[in-house]
């Protein structure tokens, strides 16, 4: 179970999404999306949300996510 101590290491931000593509290369319908974090920079993740928002639906919205997991895959 997790402790209070592990919850306070994780870093937790709002960005920007900038840029939403298609990710061919996934196992799963998935987006690539570039999210502007301000100040930490630009980061690249994926979504498997492609059911539920369409790209145009997801640029320029605002979103919460974890910044200090390490990379589980290169995109």
């Amino acid at each position: 179970m997790a402790t209070f101590e592990d919850f306070q290491k994780i870093d937790i931000r709002v960005g920007k999404i900038i840029e939403v593509k298609d990710f061919e290369e996934a196992r799963s319908p998935s987006y690539k999306v570039k999210i502007d974090f301000g100040e930490l920079g630009i980061k690249v993740s994926s979504a498997q949300i492609t059911k539920l928002y369409s790209k145009k639906d997801l640029l320029n919205r605002q979103i919460v996510a974890v910044v200090n997991f390490p990379p589980t895959s290169k995109l």
